[in-house]
């Protein structure tokens, strides 16, 4: 229901752009959101953004991490800028329909090198 793309291996400093494509009929009711798993380290959320577009960041990415979605197209990006190291994580893709249930992507791999 949910397929992301977009991830791989950069320096740091650089850039990536993750995308997610979810299916209509979850997208359109979903508040969206990006998580991240380091090896050894907890799930974490990164990003979210809600059906009216209201945003939110873990301290850690602020000002770094940009999170957009597209209702036109069930897509939701994540622009990622001056990635780190510790950045590097399996990014997932969530859609949150609160009663409705949840949904996870398979995830993405993000390593940036120092």
């Amino acid at each position: 229901q949910l397929v992301e793309s977009g991830g791989g291996l950069v320096q740091s400093g650089g850039s990536l752009r993750l995308s997610c494509a979810a299916a209509a009929n979850i997208f359109s009711a979903a508040n969206m959101a990006w998580y991240r798993q380091a090896p050894g380290k907890q799930r974490e959320m990164v990003a979210s953004i809600t059906t009216d577009n209201t945003t939110d960041y873990t301290d850690t990415v602020k000002g770094r991490f940009t999170i957009s979605r597209d209702n036109t197209k069930n897509t939701m990006d994540l622009q990622m800028d001056s990635l780190k190291p510790e950045d590097t994580a399996v990014y997932y893709c969530h859609a949150d329909l609160m009663i409705l249930g949840e949904y996870w992507g398979q995830g993405t791999q993000v390593t940036v090198s120092s």
